[in-house]
């Protein structure tokens, strides 16, 4: 009789531990999934601010007013708001603002004007193998109507302008720019549609420029750049330059941490994608008409704090 009460009384007690190890064994289980889930959340928030601090670190004071040499971006509210910058381009076999089979200069004021607007101004000298000087003006101003407030993301923007080519063609001008900038790349591109009030010209001119950038080593980025000169060459055979013509190249752009410079440097060969009958050989614009090789580089100064 007492062996049966105490193995009655040991199941009691086993029972009652049993039972308080499975809720012991329970509640550590839900604590370290608690803690599990917390430490999984504190990860996820550190790795986000730490993109978010080293996005903001690769990108703060970093972005050059113009990264491309053959297309033209939009500036916003967040950047340096002034700039001059001087260009110097050698062109072999070819023509136009980068020089008449010699050297080309350029100057050009960019800024920004407020709510979205942006503003571009440039005067060329070329430089012929003869003893004459050349001159070349643009201005232009772009409107950004998606994106624009912040550096980093998509910007569309639509512009007018006017301009006078190195043989006193004066034309009319509208540009449309697409760009996209990210910490560690950016790309822009432009379709530029030129009325040139000159005989023998095309109605409308199409120059079409594409560039792309990757972060390489600090503040130095790497691309390319692509521009297309009388597109319309591939679908109209009565194009009055001579074809459709292309320069492809590479592209690098360097800023500075403590200074107000950046430089670009870019260039490529330049070719006919087609070949049309030329009705017109001495119309002139922002490429050549012959096959070469051109060569460009600018340095920018930045005129704001």
């Amino acid at each position: 009789m007492f062996t049966q009460e105490r193995k009655l009384l040991f199941k009691i007690i086993s029972d009652q531990i049993n039972g308080r190890t499975f809720q012991a064994v329970l509640n550590t289980i839900i604590m370290n999934k608690l803690f599990l889930s917390l430490l999984i959340s504190l990860l996820i928030g550190l790795t986000a601010m730490a993109q978010i601090s080293e996005e903001n670190n690769l990108y703060a004071a970093k972005r050059t007013p113009e990264p491309f040499l053959f297309s033209v971006t939009t500036l916003t509210p967040e950047d340096l708001k002034w700039s001059l910058d001087y260009s110097a381009s050698y062109g072999e076999r070819v023509n136009g603002p980068f020089g008449y089979d010699g050297i080309g200069q350029q100057f050009a004021l960019k800024g920004y004007l407020g709510e979205g607007y942006t503003l571009y101004a440039n005067a060329a000298l070329g430089f012929p193998s003869e003893d004459n000087v050349s001159s070349a003006q643009q201005v232009e101003v772009i409107h950004d109507f998606i994106g624009g407030k912040k550096n980093l993301g998509l910007r569309f923007g639509v512009g007018m302008g006017v301009s006078r080519d190195y043989i006193n063609v004066k034309s009319l001008l509208s540009r449309v720019t697409v760009s996209y900038d990210a910490p560690r790349w950016k790309a822009g591109g432009n379709i530029l549609f030129e009325k040139a009030f000159a005989a023998n010209r095309d109605n409308i001119d199409v120059i079409t420029s594409i560039g792309f950038h990757y972060r390489l080593s600090g503040n130095l980025y790497g691309g390319f750049e692509t521009v297309g000169e009388d597109l319309e060459g591939f679908w109209d055979e009565e194009e009055a330059e001579g074809g459709a013509k292309l320069l492809v190249g590479p592209s690098l752009n360097m800023t500075t941490n403590n200074s107000r410079m950046s430089f670009s440097v870019s260039g490529g060969p330049v070719f006919y994608a087609t070949r049309n009958q030329v009705t017109n050989p001495e119309a002139l614009r922002e490429l050549p008409s012959q096959p070469g090789l051109t060569l460009r580089a600018r340095v920018i100064f930045n005129l704001s704090q």
